[in-house]
């Protein structure tokens, strides 16, 4: 029996750059009281957003990972031709195949890297960071591309009154290459499907080749609406804020470290208040800087991570070589958490 040659890949990996993109629109609760009753106070109070960032006709999934891919190879000062692997979590685009990541991947000069899409939802990040992590180690890839997006508005239904002034657009990415010490803690991911009626798409997409529309949600005007995303915001809230701080504690744990060892914390930017109760849940110290992006970004699903460590790391609020708690969660239900050194 032949004996397959072991793989030689880095002993560790880590996060080596960073980079973001957020679209130029910015869009104030103001206009999303326009279609809404509600109002600037229960916007802010309920979730902490005061603006988000909507995508035009030219900033597509495509185009602003570009964006945040170029930031993102330029901070871990390597060439576009050293990535070896592209992984790209979205849920918004809209095209099944083929996979973005592979036009993401010719259009910034790989050398024919491997490109594929991945679906988890708001733990879409930590997901991508795994397998990168994993690509490294075993030797597939010296340096993997790890991008988050969203055109989320493409998917609002900016009537319904508990989801329009949740969601923005945006792409955050990251270069995930070779460390001689270990960077990327271990991740605690997982599902719980039995949860997944709490946030999900409107309706599937093949209801719209059937032909019958009598039970296709309809706009105030009688109009077909497009799938959007929907959620059951008490039972989501629960989930995230018990749960999850769970989840967080579990990463620490076998990152074999305490919450005394952080430096920052970096949630999903899903709601202010799931943020400050996980916050009192951990009982993270004062000196731990918090990730609030949301409350100028909105909720980007997989892009809220990396758009978040992104602008920390640009404001000074955390720094190079800092001890960071990264956990993602969301539809499906799904989530993953890890302790990361940042780059």
């Amino acid at each position: 029996m032949a004996k397959i040659k072991p793989s030689k890949g880095a002993p560790y990996a880590r996060i080596l750059g960073v980079g973001g993109y957020r679209p130029t629109r910015v869009v104030p609760n103001e206009v999303i009281l326009e279609t809404i009753d509600s109002s600037d106070e229960w916007i802010r109070s309920r979730s902490g957003i005061e603006t988000r960032h909507w995508a035009g006709p030219d900033e597509t999934v495509a185009a602003m990972s570009i964006e945040a891919a170029g930031k993102a190879i330029a901070d871990a000062g390597i060439a576009a031709e050293q990535i070896g692997a592209v992984v790209v979590s979205t849920v918004s685009h809209f095209s099944q195949t083929p996979a973005v990541a592979t036009e993401i991947a010719d259009k910034l000069g790989t050398d024919k890297a491997a490109a594929f899409d991945i679906s988890a939802g708001c733990a879409g990040f930590g997901y991508g960071l795994t397998l990168a992590k994993g690509i490294v180690v075993e030797g597939s890839a010296e340096y993997v591309l790890v991008i988050g997006v969203e055109r989320l508005s493409d998917l609002t239904d900016l009537e319904d009154r508990a989801t329009a002034f949740l969601f923005g657009d945006g792409a955050g990415a990251v270069v995930v290459g070779p460390s001689q010490e270990p960077a990327i803690g271990p991740t605690v991911w997982g599902s719980e499907g039995d949860k997944a009626g709490t946030i999900k798409q409107t309706v599937p997409w093949d209801r719209f080749a059937i032909g019958d529309v009598s039970e296709l949600p309809l706009d105030s005007a009688g109009n077909i609406k497009f799938p959007a995303i929907t959620q059951e915001g008490q039972a989501v809230f629960r989930w995230a804020v018990f749960e999850m701080a769970k989840v967080a504690q579990q990463a620490l744990e076998a990152a074999g470290i305490s919450s005394d060892d952080l430096d920052v914390f970096i949630p999903h930017q899903a709601n202010v208040r799931i943020i400050d109760s996980m916050v009192k849940t951990l009982k993270l110290p004062e000196h731990v800087t918090v990730a609030r992006d949301i409350r100028t970004t909105g909720n980007t699903s997989a892009a809220s991570i990396p758009l978040a460590m992104e602008r920390l790391l640009a404001t000074g609020e955390a720094k190079s070589g800092d001890t960071a708690l990264v956990i993602g969660f969301g539809a499906g239900l799904v989530y993953a958490a890890t302790v990361v050194t940042l780059p």
